[in-house]
């Protein structure tokens, strides 16, 4: 077995690597970057090298750099994560001729799979099912809208070298191929060092369900079930679950055995996954292979009880698979939220800064029979970089059954703690909750569907409401009781805790008579209901845990003026507890508005602006483009509103800019 394995890579997949590592008593060498120095990959391994500026063009995709770092160390094997350099066949080349070993498939498999203008005709020479499309280089925007014409519209414009959604547009007409053609190509550019792009059908109403391969080097390949990873937004994946709630056993197993198949053929070693498309009917049609670990490998772990990261290491030193197909059976249900370092309640634009709090669920077997697991590279304290990608955790749930595992995943988000940045933990768990989610009957179009103007925040049923109205006025009686005990109030005048208070949220009104004993607290409405609520939360506490009539209720708690600001299920409340004639007297407070900004073009994300597509002067009109800005590796064309005159250039192009800055403003 190796000694030293470097990880060529940054984040969570190189911790993710480290661990397994650590466990088989393997030594790990991290690579950083300047935005990395104090990175948590670089703390976790047994040596860490730098190799340059926070640009990944300049560091961690530079062959030569990674090379050097191999013969500083000594390291006797490469492990790429997923991303960088995990499926350019030079780099594997490389390693090759320099006689290290590459933790992953060999550099001709990487050739013809990992290219997918390649991998579609391999596939379609093997007679597997494709989705229609051209698979030849397309030179400029004319022959993209050309091409994009004679296959008919919707398109899936796509970079060839790509993955994780980078270099990835949806068009519907000529305008949009036109544009999606540029920006997929800078996209393209900027993090593969590839800008080869291609064209296929956009399959609606589809399903993106992919197939977990492992192959050993001795002519064995199994297939460890598939992972449905449907609910996506803007081509990124952000909720997987394993196994798929659409599948039947017939189908899993047609689909498993074409992607051996398709594996074999290639001479295919290690893990990899072959990606379908899947429609109403059950039909599949191969959309590409990703010669490498999957961003969501965690649950088929979760589901099979397979280290996969150990057994691309063992493959790779020569071992043969320890088990065979009859043996990876199904076990429970698996669910995986992607923590992203993006505002969902500004259209998900990207979010950078210092994570000031960063508490994670405990990890492990739960109380409710599951289990929870979180893969991260980041701290409390940390910061979250504009050069990479967003994402700042995987947090994964396992239960005996679906429903199950969306329960412990539902508890898992609402204790999960973040501050300092915008994040889409409120997005992950207003899905959880999702009708539709909960039924299984998801595409990957869910996202634009059921939050098409956006997402502001989900609206909780009016027993979640009851039980959230009974835990505020609980706790602030415990609030209350403590403020009584502040010294140096004057003689004869102390603070009495009643117990009649009126609760307010979401704009409406709920009186409520509080009854107390040593064990917690039983709270009546007018209407005659009643719910007990028992907690250990003390004021100043940033997470409350109660049970409220036997069933857990967690929240985050802000403090506001009168009352809590209180987070869950995706869910922002502002709460407020007042004693019945605070409440008459609030009513007569004036309401501040905020301040009209219409005028003026905002910057929505921190990030870099690379274009300024209008002048002073210039009329423009609702849908135009008017500048370009770039974060975290994507492109962002910011358009009008409405039609207008510029009035002022505020921003040039290589201009760094934060949150509302001001980019343009108009008549």
């Amino acid at each position: 077995m190796f000694q030293k394995i470097l990880i060529a890579n940054r984040g969570e997949i190189a911790c993710r690597v480290i661990k397994s590592a650590r466990k088989m008593g393997i030594k790990t060498v991290a690579v950083y970057s300047d935005a990395d120095r104090n990175a948590l990959h670089v703390q976790m391994a047994d040596e860490a090298v730098h190799i340059g500026p926070p640009p990944a063009a300049q560091s961690y995709i530079v062959i030569d750099k990674i090379m050097a770092a191999i013969r500083q160390t000594g390291a006797q094997a490469v492990h790429p994560g997923y991303g960088f350099l995990s499926e350019n066949m030079n780099f594997a080349a490389a390693l090759e001729a320099e006689g290290v070993v590459f933790v992953g498939p060999p550099s001709p498999a990487i050739e013809a799979m990992g290219d997918k203008i390649t991998s579609k005709k391999i596939a379609m020479e093997a007679g597997v099912s494709t989705v229609p499309g051209y698979m030849g280089l397309i030179a400029d925007a004319d022959e993209a809208v050309k091409i994009s014409q004679q296959i008919g519209y919707p398109v899936m414009i796509k970079a060839s070298a790509g993955g994780g959604g980078k270099g990835m547009r949806i068009a519907w007409n000529d305008q949009e191929a036109r544009e999606g053609f540029q920006s997929s190509k800078n996209e393209a550019a900027a993090s593969f060092g590839d800008d080869r792009i291609f064209i296929e059908k956009f399959v609606t109403q589809p399903r993106h369900i992919e197939i977990q391969v492992l192959a050993d080097k001795h002519g064995n390949c199994v297939y460890l079930h598939e992972r449905e990873c449907s609910i996506q937004r803007r081509n990124q994946k952000v909720i997987e679950e394993a196994p798929s709630p659409f599948l039947d056993a017939a189908t899993r197993k047609a689909m498993g055995e074409q992607a051996c198949a398709l594996a074999k053929a290639v001479g295919y070693t290690s893990a990899g996954t072959v990606e379908f498309i899947v429609d109403g009917n059950r039909n599949f049609y191969f959309l590409e292979m990703n010669t490498r670990l999957q961003v969501e490998h965690p649950v088929t772990e979760l589901i099979t009880g397979v280290d996969l990261v150990e057994q691309m290491i063992r493959v790779a030193n020569g071992e043969p698979l320890p088990f065979r197909q009859e043996d990876l059976k199904i076990n429970g249900w698996a669910m995986e939220s992607r923590l992203y370092a993006e505002d969902p309640y500004r259209n998900f634009l990207p979010s950078i800064g210092r994570l000031t709090r960063y508490r994670p669920p405990v990890e492990g077997p739960t109380l409710g029979g599951g289990i929870v697991r979180n893969d991260t590279g980041v701290y409390e304290g940390g910061e979250i970089s504009m050069f990479y990608d967003p994402m700042i955790a995987k947090l994964c749930t396992w239960g005996p059954s679906r429903a199950e595992a969306i329960e412990e995943m539902r508890l898992a988000l609402d204790t999960f703690e973040v501050e300092g940045i915008g994040h889409n933990l409120p997005f992950c768990s207003a899905v959880m909750d999702h009708p539709r989610f909960t039924s299984g009957n998801i595409t990957t179009a869910f996202i634009a569907e059921e939050y098409e103007g956006g997402f502001t925040g989900a609206t909780l049923d009016a027993e979640t409401i009851a039980r959230v109205a009974a835990s505020a006025a609980a706790m602030n009686r415990v609030a209350e009781i403590r403020r009584t005990k502040i010294s140096g109030t004057l003689d004869n005048h102390e603070r009495r805790v009643g117990d009649d208070w009126v609760v307010t949220l979401q704009g409406v009104e709920h009186a409520v008579k509080i009854a107390a004993d040593p064990e917690g607290s039983t709270v009546s409405f007018a209407d005659g209901t009643s719910r007990r609520v028992t907690s250990d939360w003390a004021p100043g506490q940033p997470l409350a845990r109660l049970m409220v009539d036997g069933k857990p209720l967690v929240m985050k708690v802000g403090k506001i003026s009168g009352g809590f600001r209180l987070r869950l299920r995706g869910a922002d409340l502002k709460v407020h507890v007042r004693t019945p004639r605070q409440a008459e007297l609030a009513k007569l407070m004036l309401e501040k508005l905020p301040p009209d900004t219409s005028r003026f073009l905002l910057c929505p994300m921190p990030g870099l602006v690379t274009r300024i597509m209008v002048e002073v002067g210039q009329e423009v009109q609702e849908g135009q483009a008017l500048a370009t800005v770039e974060a975290m590796k994507m492109e962002n064309i910011l358009k009008a509103e409405r039609k207008g005159v510029v009035r002022a250039v505020k921003a040039a192009a290589g201009a760094s800019l934060k949150v509302d800055d001001v980019i343009l403003e108009f008549e």
